[in-house]
């Protein structure tokens, strides 16, 4: 339960980065960026690593560039899942799930135990 909780607040600081950053990123409101966190964690837990076993070939023929692929879809898929969540193009989404990384990366880094 802790970790889930901390892949939620890991994941809000993390949309409300990227929302900073974008103009192609958008919330209605802080409840939606919450609810995208918590929709975007589960996939993250879920789908994401159904996604990275299926398209292994795939990812070792592009050097792993295709995982960031996948990262974006996730990502576009969260979004199109929570209510009040905006992102207006998959490239938006492509380059805000590259920052996204490393924005989990560094906030997680704050959270070891």
């Amino acid at each position: 339960m802790k970790k889930i909780l901390r892949n939620i607040i890991v994941e809000t600081v993390s949309l409300w980065v990227i929302d900073m950053l974008f103009t192609g990123i958008a919330f209605t409101s802080m409840s939606s960026m919450i609810t995208t966190a918590v929709i975007l964690a589960l996939l993250n837990s879920t789908v994401r690593p159904v996604l990275k076993i299926m398209t292994v070939p795939v990812s070792i023929l592009t050097l792993g560039f295709f995982s960031l692929i996948v990262n974006a879809v996730v990502l576009v898929l969260a979004f199109s899942l929570s209510e009040g969540a905006y992102i207006d193009s998959f490239f938006t989404a492509f380059i805000a799930s590259i920052i996204l990384a490393f924005v989990n990366g560094a906030v997680e880094g704050l959270f070891k135990d």
